[in-house]
């Protein structure tokens, strides 16, 4: 090898070890990027565990059902329950998934979406307005393409309280809180039934807390108002807040006197606990 050819081959030698300095250097900054965004993914993900230690949440699924193609006329009052409810729930600090004119399918897939959620710290409400029909011992919620002609069809086409509340009790849940907006005379029962028997007694489990707009078996008739009687009634203490149970009690009362007697709600509470609607109180 002569002089000229051993200089190039050592310029080679140079260059080459040059670009593989700066290739090291390339991926160890490439690597060092990685981490720091790891890093950083890391600490968004703790902070946001974090911050949800030691608060309780609070789902709330409202379903208002109105257009009912077999009654004479819809229920107008139902929507606009869901709707001021749901706002007023949110402002609790409720994240509240709102269903309008449910089918069957809506409502099963809703009470999934809200069983999927469920954790052991959670405060669970239900609120339903439409049509509900009693069958057996337990009360129905009736979705708006219900087809029934007998009491078996409300069982295969309706969706029971009492099953709900036995899903959220399975799934753990803090506190189960119902409203149910439904002891109206309906298109159905007459089909199989000389008159309409309202709803079944609710009975609540472990923890829990039901209004229902009427006694059992007793039905209540729409007013001309915006709202239902048992809504309006509803939010104004709900807007007042104060803990949950004080807030049903105040409504049966408030709706028993206005009514003298008409129109009496029940309250079934079976709280170990104090539940307090505003978030600051929870």
């Amino acid at each position: 090898m002569n002089l000229r050819q051993l200089d190039i081959s050592r310029r080679t030698i140079a260059v080459a070890a040059a670009l593989i300095g700066t290739v090291s250097l390339v991926i160890g900054a490439h690597a060092a990027l990685n981490m720091r965004a790891l890093d950083a993914a890391k600490a968004v993900s703790t902070d946001q565990v974090t911050g949800s230690i030691g608060q309780t949440s609070r789902l709330a699924l409202v379903i208002g059902n109105g257009h009912y193609p077999d009654a004479s006329a819809p229920l107008t009052q139902s929507i606009n329950d869901a709707r001021a409810l749901s706002s007023s729930l949110r402002k609790s600090g409720f994240d509240v998934d709102m269903v309008e004119d449910a089918t069957k399918d809506d409502m099963v897939r809703a009470v999934n979406r809200l069983k999927s959620r469920i954790k052991r710290d959670t405060v669970v409400m239900l609120f339903f307005g439409g049509f509900g029909v009693q069958a057996g011992r337990e009360s129905y919620m009736l979705p708006v393409d219900a087809v029934i002609w007998k009491e078996s069809d409300v069982r295969r086409q309706g969706v029971s309280i009492e099953g709900v509340l036995d899903m959220m009790k399975q799934q753990g849940a803090k506190a189960k809180l119902v409203v149910v907006d439904a002891s109206r005379r309906n298109p159905y029962e007459r089909r199989f039934r000389s008159y309409s028997h309202g709803l079944a007694p609710i009975s609540a489990p472990d923890n829990a807390l039901i209004l229902s707009s009427a006694s059992p078996g007793k039905v209540v008739d729409d007013g001309k108002g915006e709202h239902s009687v048992l809504v309006g009634e509803f939010l104004n203490n709900l807007n007042a807040q104060g803990s949950a149970e004080s807030v049903f009690n105040k409504t049966r009362v408030a709706i028993s006197r206005a009514s003298e007697g008409d129109q009496v709600p029940t309250v079934s509470s079976s709280l170990l606990e104090d539940v307090q609607f505003n978030e600051a109180g929870g």
